[in-house]
């Protein structure tokens, strides 16, 4: 496939320490050139990839992870089988060191099989933690690492903010906007490899006749090329396809919401909208359709002015914890009836 997307907006002399709010939770994309240079797990990489993976090893505390095995016709892409009925790789459970050594044995192999997991550092690596210093990240932000050889993960969305520092080996990020997403031809909502719902479409080998609206989401994809010691700002809800490059890859991320937690996850509604929405008559679909608009996607405190402020209940903008209480606890009744 030929070259495409615009590249990605590159910003250079931000550390983890000096970040401002206002970059942390853009709204586009945008690299952060030399970001984590000064990281050891950075500084090692550079060196080698056996120097990176030799520094890791001592943080290991022999917590068990999920890793991915991917065969090697699959060409690195983590994806489904051929009837989608499941998917091409299969899963262990390891310590990371385990996992390591697989990678390790990889290199240079003429069957090359994707290795790949991704787990929060805490879980499995909790010393490292204190390497990789993020003073100005968001107190709420939980930290992952992704470790692999070279790997194609889907395009998928993350409801949260992400900060994606590229460690060690290089990635490449294709990142759509969210109106997008009818563009990516997006398989089963219920059942993907990774979580999120996921693009079908394979961007090595793309099939404009099967995928002919794709060539509408490359024309608005933005390219984001990382070196280790780069990071990415990847905005909450941006479809995003990943590539690891190289022999060893790792990534740390650090995700977060800009909401309160006990507001939920949206994709609850999306599921209970499905359940009860999506088949009524379309006359009655576009009635709620208004009543959704009114009460969630143009929502406006000045509509409910008439409204005594001590009898608007759950109309009251911003929720608090107590009323979101009060809804959970009320949609669970509903939802057992």
């Amino acid at each position: 496939m030929n070259e495409y997307g615009t590249k990605v907006k590159i910003l250079t002399g931000i550390t983890p320490g000096n970040i401002s709010p206002e970059i942390l939770n853009a709204e586009t994309p945008i690299i952060l050139k030399d970001f984590t240079s000064a990281w050891p797990i950075v500084i090692a990489g550079k060196k080698s990839v056996h120097t990176a993976m030799s520094y890791l090893q001592p943080f290991d505390n022999g917590a068990a992870v999920n890793a991915s095995y991917v065969p090697h016709e699959a060409q690195g892409r983590v994806y489904y089988n051929d009837d989608m009925t499941g998917f091409n790789f299969e899963s262990s459970q390891q310590p990371v060191s385990t996992i390591l050594a697989d990678i390790a044995g990889a290199i240079d192999s003429d069957l090359l099989k994707s290795v790949y997991f991704s787990a929060p550092i805490y879980q499995c690596l909790p010393e490292l933690a204190n390497q990789i210093p993020f003073p100005a990240a968001p107190d709420n932000a939980l930290v992952n690492i992704w470790i692999g050889n070279k790997s194609r993960i889907a395009a998928h969305y993350d409801f949260a903010q992400n900060v994606a520092c590229c460690v060690v080996g290089r990635r490449k990020f294709t990142l759509f906007p969210p109106e997008q997403g009818k563009n990516l031809y997006v398989g089963p909502i219920d059942k993907s490899p990774g979580g999120p719902e996921i693009s079908t479409v394979d961007f090595h080998h793309p099939d404009f006749e099967k995928h002919p609206k794709f060539k509408y989401a490359l024309q608005n994809a933005y390219i984001a090329d990382l070196a280790p010691g780069d990071a990415l700002i990847l905005p909450s809800m941006w479809w995003h396809h990943v590539e690891g490059l190289d022999d060893v890859n790792i990534l740390i991320t650090h995700w977060w919401r800009n909401s309160p937690g006990f507001m939920g996850r949206p994709n609850n509604a999306l599921l209970h909208a499905i359940l009860s929405l999506r088949d009524l008559p379309i006359s009655q679909r576009d009635a709620w359709k208004e009543i959704f608009d009114h009460y969630i996607f143009n929502f406006d405190n000045n509509n409910f002015d008439h409204i005594p402020e001590q009898a608007k209940s759950i109309l009251a903008s911003p929720l608090d914890e107590l009323s979101a209480r009060k809804i959970r606890a009320e949609l669970q009744n509903l939802l057992r009836r």
